[in-house]
């Protein structure tokens, strides 16, 4: 069996639940130099959490599970929906949900009669999302109903791969000098860099590097490669996946609906990149030896 044939059992999709509501069970596979071993992994769970005030969506988040209630006060203070703590009457999960995927993942807010908003407003400028089952499977459907899979030869050395993060890391002149910004990067199948861009918010940095992209690249990006400085969120996949990018290179971890999106989509995710390990959660057909 050649090592290529041999990534492509298993990687990627989850696998088990973790007792703890805050992670979740994946496979992996981990290279380490020219070796590659397949190993269980722990990756921390991404879902939505529909606020609803009155039993009506107003908002959307994308969340880890638990503290949920601290969550929604802070939102509901944040925003400025509420003046004050006093006026949050009750705080809970909906007993009633359009899907079972969707149990723990809407939570229904009571606010004092005192409070006076503008119901309309709040849904035009927070409701980010309107799938109904507010899951991770219908966060998936939405994103695929708008991008298909991919559906690719593209097969890179690992090599190649894990030398991305330093060379987005050469490319983010004021990260070095303020160590405040994320980083973003476009890098052809050499691995050459097309177009690194820095941001304080790591989707707008990937969003700066699409949109240079489409003007002075190619569109859709099909080919190429995005490196990015930090973990991979569901929405980071997301943004790939809406340029047609089949590979994501990240120093850090993945989350659940990370992995399962690009799972789901045929698209390539790698984790923990750095010096000679890289961790390949989703797509392992497309990293080879070299």
């Amino acid at each position: 069996m050649s090592a290529r044939q041999g990534l492509v059992r298993h990687a990627g999709p989850v696998v088990t639940h973790d007792d703890d509501v805050r992670s979740l069970g994946v496979a992996r596979w981990e290279w380490r130099g020219e070796q590659a071993t397949l190993a269980d992994d722990t990756v921390a769970r991404e879902e939505p959490l529909e606020l609803r005030i009155a039993g009506v969506p107003i908002a959307v988040v994308m969340r880890t599970p638990g503290d949920d209630l601290d969550l929604a006060r802070g939102f509901l203070l944040s925003e400025r929906i509420v003046a004050s703590p006093a006026e949050i009457t009750s705080l809970r999960h909906c007993d009633r949900v359009d899907e079972p995927d969707a149990e723990d993942n809407v939570l229904n807010v009571g606010l004092s009669p005192s409070v006076e908003f503008d119901l309309q407003r709040l849904r035009r400028n927070l409701y980010a999302s309107s799938s109904c089952g507010v899951c991770g499977k219908a966060s998936i459907a939405a994103a695929m109903a708008c991008a298909a899979p991919l559906h690719d030869a593209l097969a890179l050395p690992i090599d190649t791969l894990r030398a991305l993060p330093q060379r987005l890391q050469a490319g983010q002149a004021t990260f070095a000098s303020t160590g405040g910004l994320h980083g973003a990067g476009l890098f052809d199948e050499s691995g050459t860099a097309l177009v690194i861009r820095e941001d304080v918010g790591r989707h707008n940095a990937i969003d700066k590097a699409i949109g240079w992209a489409a003007v002075h690249d190619r569109w859709p990006l099909s080919s190429r490669v995005l490196a990015v400085s930090g973990r991979v969120s569901f929405e980071v996949v997301q943004k790939a996946l809406a340029a047609r990018i089949p590979v994501i290179v990240a120093v850090s971890a993945p989350t659940s609906l990370a992995v399962a999106l690009a799972e789901r989509s045929g698209m390539t995710l790698l984790g923990f990149v750095r010096g000679d390990r890289a961790c390949v959660y989703a797509g392992a057909t497309r990293v080879r030896r070299g």
